[in-house]
């Protein structure tokens, strides 16, 4: 079999050496032909250069992109698996937090007929009020929306070809992979073990990215949030009802009185906070219905080793042909 290693990359320059020496120190050892997909996703520092030097290195296993610009993780993701031909295809960072040594036994299980074998990071060493505030999140998410999303499972998994086709074939722009992973189903494994420590570089996780992630997952797989604004919309209305009937009754038993004021301010701001996060609700769903609608490339690769295939758009209407920029 053939196996190919996506590995998307963004200021890497400092350890993108040691990561490809240790990935092929594994892959050398295994009974498999593999190829390694390298995707810059628009790095300022010297990761191209580096990748340049790996290709002219290791020619006829090793591969490369480079967007135009900064594009995201998520993009990154999908030019790796569009450019990748192996059989089954891995995705890894390239920062070594995930071990390269899992890949055998990702390949074992992968002989035994699953589609999809997952590597799930334990939150063993983490800060418990991490831990805490992930397992609250999964719990409240997936009550949410339509996939499970499962705590500790990430982009660090094995996909067979039939699972690749399957996600490379969703049109989507706004993607959100871990969702997209429990989407397209198929035959699945996990198995645990416990994340290494960044070799070098610094984290593009910051707590806004989280937070803003975190969003992302909660919306891009159901519509429940807007179901959850009218039921609010009408428990407040009979909440209204029910008061203005008890006002009025007390009116008409002790005569009107003037206290109030503060509870009035009160439920004024209160309504009127309510609605602006309903509001901000419903134009979180607007701008994706823009950006879908926009049918604008993933992203734009200015630079490849002359193998990888252009991006396609989004959603393009039938008949029509995307053009991307021809590789160097």
């Amino acid at each position: 079999m053939k196996l190919s290693i996506v590995v998307p990359c963004y200021n890497e320059e400092a350890v993108i050496g040691r990561f490809d020496a240790q990935l092929r120190a594994v892959l050398d050892g295994l009974a498999v032909r593999y190829e390694l997909c390298y995707v810059d996703d628009g790095s300022r520092d010297g990761t191209l250069l580096r990748l340049r030097t790996l290709v002219h290195r290791h020619r006829g296993t090793t591969r490369y992109l480079s967007f135009s610009r900064n594009f995201g993780k998520e993009p990154a993701m999908l030019a790796g698996l569009r450019a990748a031909t192996g059989d089954a295809v891995i995705i890894m960072d390239a920062d070594l937090q995930h071990p390269p040594e899992l890949i055998e036994k990702m390949l074992d299980l992968y002989q035994l007929g699953h589609d999809q074998v997952i590597a799930r990071r334990s939150r063993e060493g983490d800060r418990r009020l991490r831990t805490v505030l992930s397992r609250l999140y999964y719990r409240a998410v997936n009550t949410w929306i339509d996939v499970e999303l499962v705590d500790g499972a990430g982009d660090f998994r094995l996909l067979s070809r039939k699972a690749v086709d399957a996600l490379v074939s969703l049109p989507e722009y706004n993607r959100f992979s871990k969702g997209l992973f429990s989407w397209i189903g198929f035959d699945t494994v996990s198995f645990d073990y416990r994340n290494a420590a960044r070799e070098a570089g610094e984290t593009k996780w910051r707590f806004g990215s989280l937070v803003n992630y975190g969003i992302d997952g909660m919306i891009s797989f159901n519509c429940r949030p807007l179901r959850a604004a009218i039921y609010t919309g009408l428990s407040l209305a009979l909440f209204a009802t029910l008061y203005a009937l008890w006002v009025i009754g007390a009116a008409a038993v002790g005569g009107v009185t003037a206290p109030g004021y503060v509870t009035l301010v009160a439920i004024v701001v209160g309504l009127g906070g309510l609605q602006m996060v309903m509001l901000g609700l419903i134009g979180e769903y607007i701008g994706r219905i823009y950006y879908e609608t926009k049918r604008r490339p993933h992203f734009l690769v200015k630079e490849s080793d002359g193998a990888a295939p252009a991006p396609v758009h989004a959603a393009a209407p039938p008949g029509t042909a995307a053009v991307g920029p021809r590789p160097r």
